[in-house]
């Protein structure tokens, strides 16, 4: 898990030095640094790091690059390359970053002293230097943050076959037990009796049983309840994917994995909320129980569902436990409604990877989020719940349509089809993609993030509350 250096004890400088303000710091240095930093070629480019030696060759101080202000809007956590870069010890910050830039850099490392190294015992993870926390920020609040991004990466990459819904339960009560949170599980035929058909639907073809999963944390506060799309593997049923489309498909519990990381950093910080998490996990497996093409579902809600591919299986269960969110009255209405899940291919064809997609219909929601996106470099985008598009998920044999033909508008209308299960106007869907296809500053290839830390920045806002 990262950490911070002890603030006690001896580290070496690691200066921050953008590219414009490069000669003005190397008038402030001794005539051999300037040397060497001249003789090495450095001219502090985004994420270069140079050692910097004392008279012995004994490395005392380093300079990583900050780069130019356009070189920064193109990359996040530019500075992260320093966190593997350099030897191992104890490092701190020399730099006048303040507010959100200081926290950036932080977070770069450590972001980046995240390893997935599970499946490979006999090799020894090389020491990682360490940071000493910066005067001026919240060590408590970027340790939750990073500590739950680190949760979800981990889930994301656990390979199915040592992730599928058995094993994200245990994932989720030992979530729930360290911060003393209530948990409860619904499985298998269980799903039937109270009232949960399409969970049981999608899951019911595998080995695996399908289930709930409900944990509830707080007394106090305004109501978040956060529901989390927990598709373990996807074959896409019997409208079976190629080979190719189920490489990925142990991350199409992405959602599931976000909302535990937002949850733990919630809870960890001790938000004065009452949180409720909802995990649908389930397996979307072929055999003879398998649901078929235009079958039609009845939901926890009491809408028809027609099945015009097994393949959108993500949509039928989050709609039974988005059903179960909106039921609660009174005081135990729930404020905020927020769902996550990697949930269409066309989100990612609109927005790319690195931008986490969002849907609501309150304005103040998209501005808050989009604000408090920039702001912890976990970049969001509002996409349209655009209601001339409502007729498309209607078929007329049942009342919705989980995949309309035709192509257009793929994730507005998976959304569209979210929202009718939700009567509460407080809600907000995300259509993440869950996963960095190539290595990035503090963010590995494999399984991240995306939203949760948006979220976070923005609940006091969304909430109406001092958190």
């Amino acid at each position: 898990m990262p950490e911070f250096a002890p603030a006690a004890g001896p580290s070496r400088p690691l200066y921050i030095v953008a590219e414009p303000d490069l000669q003005a710091w190397l008038a402030t240095q001794p005539a051999s640094v300037c040397a060497w930093v001249n003789a090495s070629g450095f001219t502090a480019a985004l994420g270069a790091v140079l050692l910097l030696p004392d008279g012995a060759g004994q490395a005392v101080a380093a300079v990583v690059g900050y780069g130019t202000a356009s070189a920064r809007k193109r990359s996040r956590f530019g500075v992260a390359p320093a966190a593997t870069a350099l030897p191992a010890g104890d490092w701190h910050y020399e730099t006048s970053l303040s507010g959100d830039a200081l926290n950036e850099a932080v977070l770069a490392w450590l972001f980046a002293q995240y390893r997935f190294d599970t499946y490979r015992p006999g090799k020894a993870a090389a020491a990682l230097p360490r940071l000493k926390a910066p005067q001026g920020v919240d060590t408590t609040r970027l340790l939750a943050m990073a500590e739950g991004e680190c949760l979800t990466r981990d889930l994301i990459n656990t390979p199915a076959s040592d992730m599928g819904p058995e094993q994200l339960e245990q994932a989720f009560f030992r979530l729930a037990q360290r911060h003393g949170a209530t948990a409860s599980v619904t499985r298998g035929d269980d799903l039937l009796t109270r009232g949960f058909p399409m969970i049981h639907a999608v899951g019911r073809a595998s080995a695996r049983a399908p289930r709930l999963l409900d944990m509830q944390w707080g007394d106090a506060g305004p109501q978040l309840v956060l529901v989390g799309k927990g598709v373990c593997f996807d074959s896409g049923g019997l409208d079976i994917k190629p080979a190719a489309g189920m490489l990925l498909m142990k991350k199409d519990m992405g959602g599931a994995a976000t909302v535990m990381g937002l949850a733990h950093m919630i809870m960890e910080l001790g938000l004065k909320l009452r949180l409720r998490v909802l995990v649908p996990a389930v397996e979307n497996a072929i055999s003879g129980s398998a649901m078929r093409p235009r079958d039609i579902l009845t939901s926890r809600k009491g809408l028809t569902v027609e099945v015009n591919n097994t393949d959108a299986e993500g949509r039928l269960i989050l709609a039974d436990a988005l059903a179960l969110a909106d039921e609660a009255q009174g005081a135990d209405k729930a404020d905020l409604v927020i769902s996550m899940a990697t949930l269409t291919g066309s989100a990612r064809v609109a927005v790319g990877p690195d931008l986490a997609p969002f849907f609501t219909d309150d304005n103040g929601f998209a501005a808050a989020l989009s604000q408090a996106g920039m702001q912890m470099c976990d970049p969001v985008w509002r996409l349209p719940l655009w209601p001339g598009y409502e007729e498309m998920i209607e078929p007329g044999i049942a009342d919705l349509d989980n995949a309309p033909a035709g192509g257009f508008a793929g994730s507005t209308t998976a959304a569209l089809f979210l929202r009718r299960f939700v009567d509460n106007p407080a809600y907000v869907h995300f259509d993440i993609y869950g996963h960095q296809p190539s290595a990035a500053p503090a963010r590995p290839k494999g399984g991240v993030g995306q939203g949760a830390r948006a979220i976070l920045a923005a609940l006091p806002q969304m909430l109406g509350v001092d958190l």
